[in-house]
């Protein structure tokens, strides 16, 4: 086996928008891995709020401290790509409550898939563990930024609030 692939890890999702949740897990992927990728799936099945490319920009703006963090977008099978990387390595956060059935189901199908990819499943420190997109955008028309700073960064606020200012005013 590679050595190399050990030391790079995917972490996989639609981040729309990236929340305080998906941050925490990519700073403490950054710190087990010599290299982390961060990908952005497109899937022309949904209608999220930014487009691919602002979703990255907004995960690159809110990880720059971060030098080993790479984001890219891909489309298909989530472990396709990661083969395609030659990772060995897929991250995945998951809520305690909410995610888990759901993530082990795909785990189990990820490996028929794909035996030499290893799935690891991190849930977000503590008063992050509940923050999800969909949480977001239920909560940004209604919230002001002291509400906003609990759930995302400064970059993401900013951007979060310029969609519901265009979308709802």
């Amino acid at each position: 086996m590679n050595s190399g692939a050990m030391n790079l890890a995917v972490y996989p999702g639609s981040f729309d928008p990236v929340t305080l949740g998906h941050l925490n897990i990519i700073e403490r992927s950054s710190r087990l891995f010599d290299r982390l990728i961060v990908a952005v799936g497109i899937n022309s099945e949904k209608s999220p709020w930014f487009s691919p490319e602002e979703r990255c920009e907004l995960i690159r703006l809110s990880t720059k401290h971060l030098k080993n963090v790479e984001v890219r977008t891909f489309q298909g099978l989530t472990v396709r790509f990661v083969q395609k990387l030659n990772a060995r390595i897929m991250v995945r956060g998951v809520r305690p409550i909410t995610d888990i059935p759901a993530e082990l189901t795909m785990m189990m199908a990820n490996r028929q898939l794909a035996p030499d990819v290893e799935t690891l499943f991190l849930i977000a420190d503590g008063e992050l563990a509940h923050v999800s997109s969909s949480l977001i955008k239920e909560i940004a028309p209604l919230g002001d930024v002291t509400v906003l700073k609990a759930f995302l960064s400064p970059p993401v606020i900013e951007a979060v609030q310029k969609k519901i200012a265009k979308d709802y005013n």
